[in-house]
């Protein structure tokens, strides 16, 4: 049997560079690396990734939210989002408690040091998406979030 895959079988390069340079799942996945590492960059000083930001962000509320509703919020599976949250409550700025009302589920709570470090956050976090928005054409930033939404299916 030969080691070469027959003709039948090869991608022509066409299709590759079609690909390349259409394919939005591509770009989306670029775009989001680069934002990423914008944000991590610039959060790197205060100990936290970009990821981090928004769990902690997401748990800013007035009553703590469940597991399930951030995840949801996240659009994490609750494996990953728990496996998440272990660094944030080993460094003491969220802790886990049973619901008072259903034991069985679990609300995240940001502590008084994850406040503070959010609070310290906020700021870095702001000049680093005013700088990205300014780099995109005007209203684009209004725009992409529309699109976003959209393919989300929330059309917000």
């Amino acid at each position: 049997m030969s080691s070469r895959t027959p003709n039948h079988e090869i991608v022509p390069l066409e299709t590759t560079h079609y690909v390349r340079d259409h394919c939005l799942c591509l770009y989306a996945q670029r775009a989001a690396r680069m934002l990423a590492r914008r944000f991590d960059e610039a959060l790197r000083p205060l100990g936290l990734t970009s990821g981090q930001f928004s769990l902690l962000m997401s748990l800013n509320r007035p009553l703590p939210p469940t597991l399930g509703s951030v995840a949801a919020l996240l659009a994490m599976d609750r494996t990953t989002l728990t496996a998440n949250l272990k660094p944030l409550e080993r460094d003491g700025l969220i802790e886990l408690r049973p619901d008072e009302k259903d034991r069985r589920a679990r609300r995240l709570v940001l502590t008084e040091r994850g406040r503070g470090l959010l609070f310290r956050a906020v700021p870095v976090w702001t000049a680093t998406h005013r700088d990205i928005e300014a780099m995109l054409a005007a209203g684009g930033a209004d725009r992409l979030r529309a699109d976003l939404n959209a393919l989300l299916g929330r059309g917000e």
